[in-house]
């Protein structure tokens, strides 16, 4: 299992350490070239600012539910963390304070989930079988989509006298919620069913729906 994380709006400020060493973060073969294009396009003096793992950079709901950094290391291998900026990093990496949403075109760049799409195809892992867990939202998702192995996006709902509804207030904890239980089993899901079993025996209410983890909350 692989869980797919979108990056946070809310992000901390890393007071102290080393900047970030390009080198050094996950498929720096693959993806370091655009990632200085990026740099070079958003602020140069991002190369030069301190930096701290991203379990810790990435402060939104969603990780604050998460609790990342609480994981083990066994669980945070099995996370990738989407970035507009980074295409794709893992929890472990170093990484400064940022800003670049999803949806902005930088100069020289145009569409960020066009500039991504290519080099994340060749350096994403996309195995028949595989099941990996979106938790991503639709600008994210637009990056990346593999075509062999199973992807089941996380969906949270209300209802409320047969009728449901799609919630966004709490989408992003409910999330994060899912993806702490499924990280914390003693045996990871090896399909959607497997998930389906782990988070109901936690306690929440869920249906699989068309490559879908709906949770009714």
């Amino acid at each position: 299992m692989l869980v797919l994380l979108p990056p946070s709006e809310g992000k901390a400020q890393p007071e102290s350490g080393a900047p970030i060493d390009l080198d050094s973060l996950a498929f720096a073969d693959q993806l370091g070239e655009r990632r200085e294009q990026l740099l070079d396009a958003l602020d140069p003096q991002l190369r030069e600012a301190s930096a701290a793992l991203a379990a810790e950079v990435y402060i939104g709901v969603l990780f604050n539910r998460l609790e990342l950094p609480n994981l083990p290391a066994k669980a945070r291998r099995r996370v990738l963390i989407a970035s507009a900026l980074w295409g794709v990093i893992r929890p472990d990496d170093r990484i400064p304070h940022y800003r670049l949403p999803p949806k902005e075109k930088l100069d020289g760049i145009g569409p960020l989930a066009r500039f991504w799409r290519p080099a994340l195809a060749e350096a994403l892992p996309d195995t028949d079988g595989e099941l990996i867990v979106d938790m991503r939202s639709a600008a994210y998702s637009a990056m990346w989509k593999p075509k062999r192995a199973t992807l089941l996006a996380v969906r949270a709902f209300t209802e409320s006298s047969g009728e449901r509804k799609a919630v966004s207030h709490m989408a992003k904890a409910v999330r994060g919620d899912v993806a702490r239980v499924l990280l914390q089993a003693k045996t990871a899901p090896a399909d959607p069913e497997g998930a389906a079993a782990i988070a109901s025996e936690a306690g929440f209410t869920v249906e699989l729906n068309d490559g879908n983890l709906d949770v009714i909350v």
